[in-house]
């Protein structure tokens, strides 16, 4: 059995090498002056198990990933079990629009053709496991990130809708504080409106869970709106960490005492800061 790595994954394959005692197998890859990715497996895995880990976002990730698979499937591998840390294309999981691509479906299709079991974490949504044709299931960080949290105090954990509420839900019990969720309306994919919500919120500790922080407009209006209600520490956190644009600069300017995100996504809030990792979760 062996662990192949993407490179947008190797924290997450080395620590689960080391929890699951399975060697790595040595790959070398490159990208040609096009940017056109090339891998190549070089330990022998004919007929062997083995586990696939690399993220799908942004792009080349993706077709670094089809490439593995590929690669693993040509090399006579006996199964392959594909982890995705962080699923891209999750969020259209069905049609808003005549027209529109389903584009979790259309990614998903494509990494069943050489998967035998894809597993996955915090998918935005649980049914978009339903469109691989393999197989597929996933896990959740959010005992992980509670567990940090846990640490800081903390008198109430939000949802930052109530589309979420759950995930606040099940952090509450191990943090062992109240739960509650701010009222969101997205207006577009770049405008969000958040409406006061009465929370007792003066002079207490507050975390914001969510799965994914990507511009960063949702977060940074929610911990405004706390600290205009007299919220004394604002913690955010998050399993997917994309941070796009100025996200880091808007949630830092609302006044976010801490960023928190995982190591499904690489950046310095997830290595330097990191919280939890999901390692321990895919085993």
């Amino acid at each position: 059995m062996y662990i192949i790595s993407g490179t947008a994954s190797n924290t997450v394959a080395e620590e689960l090498s080391h929890i699951l005692k399975i060697p790595r197998a040595n790959t070398i890859s490159k990208r040609f002056p096009d940017t056109e990715f090339y891998v190549r497996i070089l330990d022998n895995i004919k007929n062997e198990h083995v586990v696939i880990v690399q993220t799908t976002y942004p792009d080349p990730n993706l077709v670094e990933l089809l490439l593995l698979q590929n690669a693993a499937e040509e090399a006579g591998a006996k199964k392959i079990t594909v982890v995705i840390p962080y699923y891209g294309y999750a969020r259209q999981d069905t049609l808003f629009q005549a027209g529109e691509a389903i584009s979790a479906k259309a990614i998903a299709g494509l990494i069943s053709l050489n998967a035998d079991i894809v597993i996955t974490v915090d998918p935005h949504k649980e049914h978009i496991l339903d469109f691989f044709s393999t197989s597929a299931k996933s896990c959740t960080a959010v005992p992980e990130i509670a567990n940090y949290l846990k640490q800081k105090n903390l008198d109430l954990i939000l949802a930052p809708d109530k589309g979420a509420l759950s995930r606040a839900k099940q952090a509450s019990n191990i943090i062992g504080c109240d739960f509650d969720y701010m009222e969101k309306t997205r207006i577009d994919g770049t405008t969000v409106e958040i409406k006061p919500k009465n929370l007792d919120v003066q002079n207490k500790n507050v975390g914001i869970i969510d799965d994914i922080i990507s511009t960063g407009g949702t977060m940074a209006k929610s911990i405004k709106e706390l600290k205009i209600q007299g919220a004394k520490k604002v913690y955010v956190s998050c399993t997917h960490g994309l941070f796009a644009g100025d996200a880091i600069k808007k949630i830092s300017l609302s006044g976010c005492d801490e960023i928190i995100a995982t190591d499904t996504i690489h950046s310095y809030y997830s290595t330097v800061k990191v919280a939890a990792s999901i390692a321990p979760l895919i085993k």
